[in-house]
């Protein structure tokens, strides 16, 4: 990266510098030497002159990135923010929302988990949008589905948490254990875990994320910025506070 990055930037300099000889902004060629040699000699003297460019172009390219980022939230804001599938923490009516894209197996999500409780407790006008991110395997395919199908018989938030607190490895069996330990109708619960709506709203979910070039987890989206990784509790803290003033 850092190679193609280079080449880059010696390639754009040198196109710079030989306009600036060719306009007699630099001091003219000496005699007898060709422009490449004179190219040369200048960059050997002035190897600043690189690092500058290379800078320059790694700063306009992350520049360019965000640029576009910002552009696909604002594009897509309902259905990040207000999709209906989505389910919601303990304060719907908030007036600044966090979303986490998140996996049940994904360790740094269990440990965001208490931070983000925390959050919610403290900031009542905090408004928390889960998106089910499976990407760890089919153990966290098999959780997302029974997550999302726990939404139908209103216990979605008991069973995430028991979720993210549950010790070892997820898969449907472990899924399947802890929606019986919140008091889920596990029968039931399995017949809901095939209605066609919750695979489409998983693969709207890896879509989304593909859009947002999230690719771990957990990943949050507040305002028009993305935090990616696992975060403490003040920098959580400053990505509120920045969607809120925005």
């Amino acid at each position: 990266m850092f190679v193609s990055f280079a080449l880059a930037g010696i390639s754009t300099v040198l196109s710079a510098l030989a306009l600036l000889f060719a306009t007699g902004i630099l001091p003219p060629l000496r005699d007898g030497a060709d422009l490449e040699t004179q190219l040369h000699a200048y960059l050997l003297a002035n190897p600043e002159v690189i690092v500058e460019s290379v800078n320059g172009m790694d700063a306009r390219r992350q520049a360019a990135a965000e640029n576009e980022l910002t552009a696909v939230i604002t594009q897509r804001h309902d259905e990040i923010f207000n999709d209906p599938s989505s389910p919601i923490g303990a304060n719907p009516k908030g007036d600044v929302t966090l979303v986490e894209f998140f996996d049940y197996n994904c360790p740094y999500c269990r440990r965001a988990a208490p931070i983000l409780d925390s959050l919610e407790q403290d900031d009542k006008g905090l408004r928390l949008v889960f998106k089910e991110y499976p990407i760890l395997g089919p153990g966290s395919v098999a959780a997302a589905r029974a997550a999302l199908a726990s939404q139908k018989q209103g216990k979605y938030l008991a069973f995430h948490k028991a979720m993210m607190t549950y010790q070892g490895r997820i898969t449907e069996s472990s899924s399947l254990e802890v929606a019986a330990e919140v008091g889920l109708d596990v029968e039931q619960l399995k017949k809901d875990m095939k209605d066609p709506a919750i695979d489409e709203t998983i693969k709207r979910n890896l879509a989304l994320a593909q859009a947002l070039r999230i690719s771990g987890t957990p990943t949050f989206v507040a305002g028009r910025e993305i935090l990616p990784g696992l975060a403490d509790a003040e920098a959580m803290k400053r990505l509120i506070a920045s969607a809120r003033g925005s």
